[in-house]
Formats: C-alpha cells, structure tokens, sequence
C-alpha cells in the first residue's frame, strides 16, 4: 500500500484523537433565556439544537454552548431569524456516548431545524439518528470521523487534514529545513504526522521527525532534547497538554523555533512564560480562521463582551459561531423554514457567506474532498498566523487564507 493510500484508509479513523488535540445529563437541556430581546419578535421559534461535554473529567468543552447562547441573544437583539427568535436547546453530552445519543433522540423529538456547532466525539452514535430524521448537522468541531463522512454533516472547515497539511507547508516557508513533530504515543494520532509531512515535504521541506510522548508522560525533559536536537523548528502538537512541553522547553534553555496548529500553544501560554518575551513570541501558527482581532469577527466579541467565560480565541467556540453565522445566512434564503429544506438549501448553495470568517461555503458534490472518509470536506483552506506580543495575530500583514486542496488532492491520486 502506497504512502497517499495510508492516508485515505487511516484519516477517518484517526480524526476523533487528533481533533481532540485541537481543542449534566442530556435531560438537562434547556433552551437558554434571552429575555426581553425576543419581546419584539413574531412568528414561530427557528429551535436548533446545540450538544457539548461539561461537568467531565474528559474534553469539556462548556464555551461552546455559551458560544451558541450568546449567538442567541446577540441574533434576537439583532432581529432574530427572518423576524421570529431563535431559540438554542442545549444538551450536556458528559464525552459519553450513550448521553450523545440521548441528545439525538431529545434534538429529533424537539423536531429542531439543525444540530448547530456542537462538539462530541461519539459521531458514530448521533450521526445515524440524525440522517434517518433529516436533520443536518451544521458545523460541527470536526471531532468525530463521521461529520467528515456522514451526507447530513455540514462541516465549515477541513478538521485536521487542512490544518496539519498547511502547517507542514507554513512551517517550511518560514524558513524551517529540519523539523521535529511532537505528538502523543497514540496509533490514531499517528495521522498528525502523516498529514505534517505531507505539507512539509509539497514545500519542498525533508519529512518532519516523528516523535512520540507516552500519554501518561509529565515530565517532557527527554522529548524537549530529542525534539531540539538536530532540529530548527519544532511542532507541539499535544493539545492542552502542550504546556507540558513548553514548561520544560524553558527549562533547558533551548532555542528551537516553536510552532503549533491553534488551540495548542496559545496567548494564555504565552502570557504565562512572558508574554511578548516568550519563547512563543514568533511561533508558527496554523488555524481554521483569522485571528479573533479580525473586524470579521466583530459580531463574536461584541456578542461575547463581558462574559469572562467565552474564549474567543477558542477554535471549537469560534466554529460554533461561524456555523451559526452560516445557519442563518442559509434559513434567510428559506420560503418556509425547516430541516428538509435547509438540507435542499445547504446542498445547492453556490456560496453561503461567513462574513471574511471563512471563503464562501457550500457542499456541493462538485468541491468534496476526493479522500474516502473524508468527502464531507469541502472548505480546504488554512489562516497562517504567529505570535506577536503574546496574542495571536496574522503571520504577515495582508494575509488570507491559503488551500491546501491541490496538496491534498494530488496525495489522494498519487
């Protein structure tokens, strides 16, 4: 089997454990109050369904669900859907996947138009109860293989694909000759390295260093001096757990360029280990969407204002507002609003807008990813960003998105 084969045949298995990197019970759910914003509104609530884990020792993800409700208020202050108030159900998932099934099953009761921005890694128990009741689900954080698989999934970026080929290919532009990727000891994690290579090597860059941290492992001393020596770039790619790395980074005095994809070494990090005198201060990142000091995302920080609790630097919380923003854009375009129709509307739009959040988004067959397990790809495209004074910013002034779908493409065909 051929190397672009390995990619195709491990990708979809491996997106829950890398998508994971990135980034009460379902009786619980309730559709949050936004008080006297929908006074003014007429017409029927737009009920969508918004599912994410809390209160677990696993991948809490609370932001998402503020994320969902501040869309809420902020959307109903702003003239609600079509005149009529939407109103956000939510549902705890817990990282169980029998509670994500029970959210399913609440989201097909409540007879809800989409399932909208949610995070669960359990897509092979929800997906399933959703396509047989027709209900898409819209924007998902690219967690679980099947959004990237499922007809009724809409995701509105290339999960780890996209994010990992233009950070190879980032990493190298940047000047980076020999790099070293660091990622946990896990055999689906392995499709980080496959998809860094991948970018590194379509640059004209020499495959990036594989190295492995036991996921038990606290003190990363012996991963920092195997992943600096002979290196001049390094890629942390152990999720929330990167500090780990960084913390004994410091302490060995290394200068060995960092680099990461978003949601690993993040502006809180950077603050923490001396914010614009960080050894972060210059890092090669890649993300989904421009940094959150953007004017395109005006409609998130204003919605988010005041709320300390709402990460607006967050990837699953900013995909949960772009999927939100997308969701409203297609049911504008709706005679009568409903999942059958907004299916029909998602999967004929020639380019739904996110605002500059994302290029123009559709699911037409014509723009799916060819790489079995991962049709249901259709945005390709990648921000490069940096760190500059301890926030995340634009890698250069004047940047834009850059697609890695003739990178992905050409390994699919090869």
């Amino acid at each position: 089997m051929n190397q672009s084969r390995r990619h195709r045949t491990a990708a979809a298995g491996a997106l829950a454990v890398t998508g994971a990197l990135l980034a009460a019970g379902c009786g619980g759910g309730s559709a949050s109050d936004s008080s006297a914003e929908t006074s003014s509104l007429k017409g029927t609530p737009v009920k969508v369904m918004v599912w994410n884990p809390e209160d677990t020792q696993g991948s809490a993800q609370p932001g998402v669900r503020l994320t969902a409700q501040a869309y809420e208020k902020w959307i109903n202050a702003n003239g609600g859907i079509k005149g009529a108030p939407l109103k956000v159900i939510t549902c705890n998932e817990k990282n169980d996947p029998d509670e994500a099934e029970k959210c399913a099953q609440q989201a097909v009761a409540d007879k809800v138009v989409a399932v909208v921005g949610s995070y669960s890694l359990a897509g092979d128990r929800y997906m399933p109860i959703l396509q047989k009741a027709g209900i898409p689900y819209l924007g998902g954080t690219g967690v679980s293989a099947a959004e990237f698989s499922n007809p009724l999934s809409y995701p509105v970026n290339g999960g780890t694909p996209a994010v990992f080929a233009a950070h190879g290919r980032q990493l190298v532009q940047s000047g980076c000759k020999k790099i070293s990727g660091v990622r946990y000891d896990l055999a689906a994690a392995a499709i980080v390295s496959q998809f860094l290579t991948l970018g590194a090597t379509s640059a004209g860059g020499t495959a990036p260093k594989d190295l492995k941290v036991p996921v038990t492992a606290t003190d990363l001393a012996p991963q920092v001096a195997a992943a600096t020596q002979g290196s001049d770039c390094v890629s942390v790619i152990l999720g929330t757990h990167s500090d780990l790395f960084v913390k004994a980074y410091v302490q060995s005095g290394a200068k060995t360029k960092l680099g990461s994809v978003v949601g690993n070494l993040t502006p809180d990090l950077a603050a923490s280990t001396g914010g614009s005198s960080s050894p972060l201060e210059g890092a090669v990142i890649t993300g989904y969407y421009p940094p959150v000091s953007d004017k395109a995302w005006k409609g998130f920080t204003e919605a988010a204002s005041g709320d300390k609790d709402i990460d607006t630097s967050n990837g699953a919380n900013e995909t949960t507002w772009v999927a939100f923003t997308v969701f409203t854009e297609a049911v504008k375009k709706l005679p009568a609003i409903s999942a059958e129709a907004l299916v029909k509307e998602l999967n004929t739009a020639q380019g739904i807008s996110t605002g500059g959040l994302t290029p123009p988004l559709n699911w037409k067959a014509s723009t799916a990813l060819p790489i079995k397990g991962l049709n249901r790809i259709h945005n390709t495209t990648a921000t490069e960003l940096t760190i500059r004074d301890g926030k995340i910013e634009w890698a250069k002034s004047g940047s834009t998105f850059v697609d890695v779908r003739k990178i992905l493409t050409a390994a699919s065909a090869g």
